[in-house]
């Protein structure tokens, strides 16, 4: 490749800022946060090949954000980043996936993305035209920031593909660059049509999931808040319902009983003087019965309401629950699933 750039000759006051525009000229605009302490270390190799931009990035833990401001006139390109070494978690479009050794991710750089990477990683990228791509917008949107691995689909050619595309790029005659790159952008526009074909379907069953889910959170305390009522609001059979959440390991009924138990643990947490009763607890998350309460507790979580409280406000930390989450107050423990609910 006909680019180098490496923070090993760089001062370590200047790393950082070297690095950053290290990206921005390899790729595109943004901004970096080591995650480490120390100085930052990183090598990008890259250059063109055909229409494409491509580039070998290896470096310490880092946070790597494009906003708005990063945007100005700048081409728009689709990336498509094959991690080799470490993880990577992508966020774009309201979503996020973490990548593993083997897999890819897509994101627009038209749009603001993070990518954050824990610790030391190594991927390869491949930036290509927007305007070379000849699928709809909608459809793009459908593949940033989903799980693209190599084992199925379009997905097992293109990652070693592109992967390998990075790497030989250097050794490429122009005329040979340019079928390559045409051939990259063929096989990604038919991984699109390929996922969003697939996924038409299964958008529309999350969606309506999200939304099932949103609703049991926001009637949690109403006592009957139950599978019917919750399939009556949504206008769908309690069989459809059910079929809906046969792939979330948990039923409507166990999700909603769970959910106020994590309320009433959340707010038992806190504790004080001024604490509402633990029976005016159960009840504004749903609980019409202290004693069911109480026992539905002392199952998920190992001890009683009372002394769950107890426990906390002494600065203890409780058993974990039978599917082992440590309780914290920020983070209430998830109850167990064992066994079929009450209804509450």
């Amino acid at each position: 490749m006909d680019l180098v750039l490496s923070t090993d000759t760089v001062p370590d006051h200047e790393k950082l800022a070297y690095w950053r525009d290290a990206v921005g000229t390899a790729l595109v605009p943004v901004s970096v946060v080591p995650r480490g302490a120390g100085p930052l270390h990183g090598r990008i190799t890259g250059g063109r090949l055909g229409r494409l931009r491509v580039a070998a990035v290896e470096s310490d833990a880092q946070r790597i954000s494009r906003t708005t401001a990063h945007m100005g006139g700048s081409d728009s390109c689709v990336a498509v980043h094959v991690q080799t070494v470490g993880r990577a978690t992508l966020l774009q479009d309201g979503r996020h996936v973490t990548a593993g050794p083997g897999d890819m991710v897509v994101y627009d750089t038209a749009r603001p993305y993070t990518l954050d990477f824990p610790e030391r990683f190594a991927g390869r990228v491949v930036q290509l035209p927007r305007r070379a791509l000849d699928v709809p917008d909608e459809h793009l949107r459908d593949i940033t920031a989903t799980p693209i691995t190599a084992t199925a689909g379009l997905g097992a050619i293109l990652t070693p593909f592109l992967a390998t595309l990075v790497g030989e790029a250097h050794s490429c005659p122009p005329a040979v660059a340019g079928r390559l790159a045409s051939s990259a952008v063929d096989l990604f526009a038919t991984l699109v049509a390929e996922r969003s074909r697939a996924g038409i379907a299964d958008t529309a069953r999350e969606q309506l999931v999200l939304r099932i889910r949103d609703h049991i959170d926001r009637h949690l305390g109403n006592p009957d808040l139950a599978p019917e009522a919750v399939a009556g609001a949504h206008h769908i059979s309690v069989r459809y319902l059910h079929r809906l959440f046969e792939d979330e390991g948990i039923t409507v009924a166990r999700l909603i009983q769970r959910r106020r138990l994590q309320e009433c643990a959340r707010e038992l947490a806190r504790g004080g003087s001024a604490a509402p009763a633990v029976s005016a607890i159960a009840q504004r998350w749903g609980f019409v019965n202290p004693a069911h309460f109480s026992r539905v507790f002392r199952g998920a979580y190992g001890h009683s309401p009372r002394e769950w409280r107890r426990l906390r406000a002494a600065g203890a930390q409780p058993d974990t629950g039978h599917d082992g989450t440590a309780p914290t107050a920020a983070r209430p423990p998830r109850p167990t699933e064992a066994g079929r609910p009450r209804a509450a």
